[in-house]
């Protein structure tokens, strides 16, 4: 099953592996994407499914150092080459629309930029700057309607710029605690006005950005990716958490969404998942389902077998191993990861990782 290709209306693919989205930090230009990004991206063109770092729609979502954006012409540009490296070896690419929103420290963003969340509470713990190391996260300030529509308007145009620079399609970014979860969280979101108080209040803001995204460029190119019981960024679980997140489901499947991409955190320390809830949202959901969170080629195939997904994401693997397709499918030991390296400017950790062929001394 994890070989064999997916062809839906809206997506053909080659396998069922999907590259997780990771941020790597290498935008180190105007939080531009760079020649090595296109060459990181392009070694990795395997997989079924390249889904990218979280790429900010807005200034005031590029919370970490160093974290490319898609709001103007020079970042489309940069991915466009990125496109172009993937799309030469025969692979697929989706852009990870990410807005940090309280996950942020002022040290990291742009001029004029400003750190905005559903709350003015401050996002608890610390975040490293270039500038000034690690320090606590920035205060937000709280959005006003008119900040929430502006917003809204960004994830559309950013959209729309990523067709332009030839992706294949966009990933909002609704999960680990960045701003549209802040807004889905109960732990975060107390607001008593139309975006807050209420299952359907919270999920207010997600749904406004899945329908502009929608509207601005197809259902057909749009996924998103969520994860309930997640607990990064001081979000966690709460008390109607499986009913929110069923009933967003059930609307996202009504806007005839490309997939629904869900997260599964127990494998870093966080709550899993109630094997029911992803049941219930597989079937909520009539487009294509990815999994995601610690799988490996064994659990892969299992879960592929078992149809509770489509896709199967991988994270560090796809990291350390640019061949993870075929390292699986020839049950190959899998390169070790750098830690060291996961957000540091640079080739090594990145673009070094060698190939099967390359350890076997096959030039390449």
């Amino acid at each position: 099953m994890l070989f064999d290709p997916l062809v839906t209306p809206s997506i053909q693919l080659a396998n069922r592996a999907v590259m997780a989205p990771m941020t790597r930090s290498r935008a180190v230009d105007a939080n531009t994407p760079n020649a090595l990004m296109a060459d990181y991206y392009g070694q990795r063109a395997t997989a079924g499914l390249i889904i990218t770092e979280g790429t900010s729609p807005s200034p005031n979502g590029l919370g970490y150092a160093r974290i490319p954006g898609l709001f103007n012409d020079a970042q489309v540009r940069g991915w466009k080459a990125v496109t172009d490296a993937v799309h030469a070896k025969g692979g697929k690419i989706i852009v990870q629309l990410m807005h940090t929103g309280r996950v942020t420290h002022t040290a990291n963003l742009p001029a004029g930029a400003e750190v905005l969340a559903p709350m003015a509470n401050v996002c608890p713990g610390e975040m490293y700057t270039d500038a000034q190391g690690m320090q606590p996260h920035s205060a937000p300030r709280a959005m006003t309607t008119e900040d929430i529509a502006h917003a809204v308007g960004e994830y559309a145009k950013s959209a729309q710029l990523a067709i332009e620079a030839g992706f294949d399609g966009v990933e909002v970014h609704a999960a680990n605690g960045y701003l549209i979860e802040q807004f889905l969280n109960a732990n975060v979101n107390q607001r008593t006005d139309a975006y807050g108080g209420s299952i359907e209040g919270r999920n207010r803001f997600a749904l406004a950005v899945a329908r502009a995204t929608v509207a601005a460029i197809g259902a057909h190119r749009v996924g998103i990716r969520l994860s309930p019981y997640g607990a990064l960024q001081g979000t966690g679980v709460f008390s109607d958490v499986d009913a929110q997140y069923l009933a967003l489901v059930q609307e996202l499947s009504k806007l005839d969404l490309q997939y629904v991409h869900l997260l599964d955190h127990s494998a870093m320390g966080a709550p899993p998942v109630p094997a029911e809830l992803k049941a219930r949202l597989r079937a909520a959901f009539q487009g294509v389902f990815i999994l995601a969170g610690g799988f490996d080629r064994s659990s892969a195939q299992a879960t592929l077998q078992a149809g509770q997904a489509d896709l199967i994401a991988f994270a560090r693997p796809f990291l350390a191993n640019p061949d993870l397709v075929e390292r699986m499918r020839a049950e190959s030991a899998l390169n070790t990861v750098d830690m060291a390296t996961f957000y540091t400017p640079g080739s090594k950790g990145y673009t070094d990782y060698p190939t099967l062929a390359q350890q076997s001394g096959v030039p390449g």
